[in-house]
């Protein structure tokens, strides 16, 4: 009669421990620093027939550079860039939207990246890159 609880505690504290041990890593969010970022026109058979989003608009065509720092230990996946990309009278070039694109995969240290952006043809350059920054996980999400 006394010997059921202890069991019962015993058996609890068991599979507690076992599912501690077992229990697989979280996959968390990872910040990475975006840094020397720039622009550069985008090549002539990559620009040819840009249209911006509503698809009637002619648009440029820019590729965003710059460089990535994972100060983690491992490689960052399906990390997505977020950014603010005014004109020259300082006008939001793509409104309502700060995910710009994303990076495949980041391994720790220093990497490049770059992305392409299609910019309203009527936006006057140059082009003003702020608060760059990307996040993405530890592990692989997507497949």
């Amino acid at each position: 009669m006394y010997l059921r609880p202890i069991k019962v505690i015993f058996v609890s504290c068991l599979i507690s421990v076992f599912l501690w041990v077992l229990t697989t890593p979280a996959v968390a969010l990872t910040q990475i620093r975006l840094f020397d970022i720039s622009y550069n026109d985008c090549p002539p058979e990559l620009a040819e027939g840009a249209v911006i989003s509503s698809g009637s608009a002619a648009a440029k065509c820019f590729i965003v550079t710059g460089k990535a720092e994972n100060a983690t230990y491992k490689t960052v996946y399906d990390a997505d860039i977020f950014g603010r990309i005014y004109d020259a009278n300082n006008d939001s070039v793509l409104q309502n939207r700060t995910r710009l694109g994303s990076i495949a995969e980041i391994p720790p240290g220093i990497s490049d990246f770059e992305l392409r952006i299609s910019v309203p043809a009527n936006q006057p350059t140059p082009l003003k890159l702020k608060q760059f920054k990307a996040a993405g996980f530890s592990g692989q999400v997507r497949k």
